[in-house]
């Protein structure tokens, strides 16, 4: 029974689409409209609300810390498997959300803010790598997908053994949701930070 709550309110977190709601809120129109159509921070971006943008990629990152600290919090006797299992339950929400008939985001950002709830160094690591690479190659969705493969390493190597495993499989589904743009990386056109069209998170 707990962990179905577990599962059930890190879901309900996680699919709730911030960049949709704040878009439509601040009359930026329809974000599935507009640019890819992905819900993420970077599509919102193409607004021009850099503040949406920024606001959506705070948010959409709380979702994923948050389900971790009401595990730990609500759920202490379940330790790393609850906090762990209620993360990968937002990251998932927010990559097929009910509401949106299971279309949502990449989940880069959701996955960022459980790994800093679940150990911060491990987050800050996968800030680092995700940034790193956007700043040295200007590919947003290469330095999301690096970020996303180092987190695992790194609880792995910091004997994060639960973590890691959960963190590779999150890692995985990152990886599906980027295939289009894997696809576009080796054909050499996936476009870049500061493109008219670049590839969104």
């Amino acid at each position: 029974m707990t962990i179905f709550l577990l599962i059930a309110a890190g879901y309900l977190l996680g699919s709730i689409p911030f960049g949709v709601i704040l878009t439509r809120a601040f009359g930026a129109g329809d974000l599935r409209q507009i640019g890819s159509g992905n819900i993420g921070a970077t599509n919102v971006l193409r607004t021009g609300r850099k503040g949406l943008a920024a606001a959506t990629l705070i948010l959409d990152g709380a979702k994923g810390a948050v389900a971790v600290l009401l595990a730990r919090y609500f759920f202490p006797e379940t330790g790393d498997d609850g906090a762990m299992i209620a993360g990968a339950a937002a990251m998932i929400g927010h990559c097929y959300p009910v509401w949106l008939r299971f279309k949502g985001g990449k989940g880069v950002a959701t996955l960022l803010g459980l790994a800093l709830a679940l150990a911060w160094p491990i987050g800050v690591i996968f800030a680092a790598v995700w940034l790193g690479t956007v700043l040295a190659l200007r590919i947003s969705s290469l330095g999301g997908m690096m970020g996303a493969v180092a987190a695992p390493v790194a609880a792995l190597l910091m004997g994060y053994q639960v973590y890691a495993i959960g963190l590779a499989g999150l890692a995985v589904i990152v990886l599906w949701r980027h295939r289009e743009n894997i696809a576009r990386l080796r054909a050499g056109t996936e476009p870049r930070v500061g493109a008219k069209k670049e590839t969104t998170e």
